[in-house]
């Protein structure tokens, strides 16, 4: 857990920020995941469109039902300000698991006040702790901000070989 208090002449505009690990069974971690998730997905980078009815009413409990998952969540006092949601997959070349950093949202009154980054740290803890070999995560070229923040915390594009390229994150939608 990261606890971060302003100082006098500090950046940061929030009193007490907060990290934690998601408790998905704890009421106030649902109700703060869905609200900073809907909120991302509603912004230009989340796609500009709120979450469903349905996926509102059931994304808690699919994540909890999954224990492949886990989530980061900031709160400044008491109100929700960020979410890290992370997937573990497995590297069969490292044969180890690996971590997937599937949603990184910030409310847009706390961006670039490094609530992203403290969250990414606690995010980091975990994996370690479930024996990953690394993170992953996927950003849109257009989201400069975040490609900023990804690379001074050590990401970089993936690639193999050099002159092979770098990898393309591509999707295929199933409905």
């Amino acid at each position: 857990m990261t606890t971060t208090t302003a100082t006098p002449g500090a950046s940061l505009f929030f009193s007490a920020l907060h990290v934690c690990p998601a408790d998905y069974a704890n009421p106030s971690h649902a109700a703060a995941l869905v609200h900073v998730l809907d909120a991302y997905a509603r912004d230009p980078m989340g796609g500009a469109h709120p979450l469903s009815d349905f996926a509102k009413a059931n994304l808690v409990a699919s994540l909890a039902a999954r224990p492949q998952a886990y989530s980061v969540l900031a709160f400044d006092g008491e109100n929700p300000v960020g979410l890290v949601n992370c997937i573990e997959g497995f590297s069969t070349f490292a044969c180890r698991p690996l971590v997937n950093v599937h949603d990184v949202a910030v409310v847009a009154s706390y961006r670039g006040q490094r609530v992203a980054e403290k969250m990414l740290a606690v995010a980091e803890s975990i994996a370690i702790a479930r024996g990953a070999c690394k993170l992953t995560l996927e950003v849109l070229q257009g989201n400069v901000g975040a490609d900023r923040l990804y690379r001074r915390l050590g990401f970089a594009n993936y690639e193999l070989d050099p002159a092979m390229g770098q990898a393309q994150f591509m999707q295929k939608l199933l409905d």
